[in-house]
């Protein structure tokens, strides 16, 4: 069942076109007529010497059509405008004449976001559409200056640092493998009672790790053509679903098996977690709700980013499930604090907790951080912030349960009330 799940994910993520800055596709008069203009792409520019260039294989089919590209200075209340006045309020209009032309966006004091929009002469007429049924195929390419000013930057404004910071990460990532990977395969090799628990965690980190590779692949490609590999884009968000799904199930059935094994203990026998119908239908209730919300998340963005400075359904949704379960874990774990009595498996708790937490609240904490932030910084703060908050997560619990000062202290604990450990008997 579990293989099947994946080969559906895997289908509808490979599915989703990838919104490149070399946008191809066809213009279609029919679209235009029903949305007052047929929506196209948006692009973040800087600077001057912005570009748009765009380039139609029938010149003849588009100057019958008197077709026009609109660019669009922001969308703030052009849905409320009739489609003449839509039209009228274009900041810039380009006939398509031509098979190929440019044209140079005016000077931006700061980043700025441009729409842009397709119509012809058909868009706002009432009348029959005579032989404007014939789709014309397009190809329209974005570009920032770069550090010379030349046009030759693919990247929005909002993607700018993006690359780079992926370049980052997958160099402290190798280099933190060089010199953790001994001994942490020694602490897997002994297969103690935490080896389940290591064992999910290296899972989500190395899923981590091959989602920050994909999406380096992805942006360096994009860099040279604006398109990019839309299948790498599609797999790095794959992994990321997956490391958020493992974790989750990993934090949440830790915090229940602890709290069930609490209140089912007895004086005469040891800590015991007890697997039953209500735990495992509440664990992966929780599971299959955030994948679902996640991969809707993903189908819903065009722009197909990891993490969103939340426009969508989905996207709140998901956020305040998080919540929700930050706050269940921190009642569950309170409970468990209040109870115990030995210190040292109280900073156990403390510290398992702060690394939850983190995991859970900094995506929350980071979009409503980002509404203070301008527009093009919104994303790219979302991004980066989540991501090393997440890795700082992964790296606090990965000390917790490697401690040498805690492990012997827990061990006996952990091996009969991880419900992660496939085997109900202590192997100590």
């Amino acid at each position: 069942m579990f293989v099947y799940c994946i080969i559906l994910i895997v289908l509808l993520f490979t599915s989703c076109p990838a919104a490149g800055k070399t946008v191809s596709g066809v213009f279609r008069s029919d679209a235009a007529r029903e949305n007052k203009g047929q929506y196209i792409t948006r692009f973040l520019y800087h600077g001057e010497n912005g570009l748009v260039a765009y380039n139609v294989d029938n010149v003849l089919l588009a100057v019958q059509k008197e077709a026009r590209l609109l660019l669009f200075q922001g969308s703030e209340g052009l849905d409320n405008l009739s489609c003449l006045e839509r039209l009228a309020s274009a900041h810039i209009s380009i006939n398509l004449i031509k098979e190929e032309q440019n044209r140079t966006i005016p000077h931006q004091s700061g980043p700025q976001a441009w729409h842009v929009m397709y119509v012809d002469q058909y868009t706002c007429q009432d009348g029959e559409m005579d032989g404007a049924l014939e789709d014309l195929r397009f190809q329209i390419t974005m570009m920032n200056p770069d550090a010379a000013g030349n046009p030759l930057d693919h990247f929005s404004a909002e993607e700018t640092g993006l690359h780079s910071f992926y370049f980052l990460l997958i160099l402290a990532y190798f280099v933190a493998s060089c010199i953790y990977i001994q001994p942490l395969w020694q602490a897997l090799s002994k297969a103690g009672p935490m080896h389940t628990v290591l064992k999910v965690l290296s899972t989500a980190l190395l899923l981590q790790g091959t989602s920050v590779l994909l999406n380096y692949i992805h942006m360096a490609r994009y860099a040279r053509d604006g398109v990019g590999t839309p299948l790498t884009g599609s797999l790095a968000e794959l992994c990321d679903v997956v490391a958020q799904v493992q974790m989750l199930y990993l934090l949440l059935s830790l915090c229940v098996g602890w709290s069930l094994s609490r209140s089912r203990k007895s004086q005469s026998k040891p800590l015991q977690w007890d697997s039953s119908p209500a735990s495992t239908a509440l664990a992966l209730a929780v599971v299959i709700t955030q994948g679902a919300l996640l991969i809707w998340e993903q189908l819903e963005d065009v722009e197909h980013h990891s993490f969103h400075a939340q426009r969508s359904v989905p996207g709140w949704l998901l956020m305040a499930l998080r919540v929700a379960l930050a706050l269940f874990l921190a009642s569950v774990l309170y409970q468990i604090i209040s109870a115990e009595r030995s210190a040292l498996k109280r900073d156990f708790y403390l510290s398992f907790g702060k690394g939850c937490f983190l995991w859970f609240l900094c995506h929350p904490v980071l979009v409503l951080f980002s509404v203070i932030l301008n527009e093009h910084q919104k994303e790219k703060v979302v991004t980066i912030g989540v991501i090393l908050c997440q890795s700082i997560s992964v790296v606090v619990l990965y000390r917790l349960f490697l401690s040498r000062s805690l492990y012997w202290e827990v061990s006996s604990l952990s091996s009969v009330t991880l419900p992660l450990t496939m085997s109900r008997r202590s192997r100590y």
